[in-house]
């Protein structure tokens, strides 16, 4: 029979835990930047070139809803890697109970 384990014991157990991390995070920092959060700025608005201030305004809270699309999309990611991960933990958990 065909095993479908690809990661070892320990591997999966630290893929699932960064996982968890990934997924928690992602979605915090997404909800901030959609808030437009101060703390963000530095790293949003470095190179905007605006001529009136409503123009700078608008173009950083497209960036703003830009990056926390991103991070909404990064934590689905990690929602799929924590799923693998977990079914690969248990495969090798079932697998040493066998042995």
């Amino acid at each position: 029979m065909v095993s479908l384990r690809v990661c070892g014991p320990n591997f999966s157990l630290c893929c699932t835990l960064i996982s968890v991390w990934g997924f928690i995070m992602l979605p915090i920092m997404g909800v901030l930047l959609s808030q437009h959060s101060l703390t963000f700025a530095e790293d949003l608005v470095e190179d905007i070139e605006f001529n009136t201030t409503d123009e700078f305004l608008h173009k950083a809270g497209e960036r703003y809803d830009e990056a926390a699309k991103t991070c909404y999309v990064a934590g689905i990611i990690y929602l799929g890697s924590f799923a693998f991960s977990l079914w690969q933990l248990f495969l090798n958990r079932k697998a040493a109970n066998k042995n």
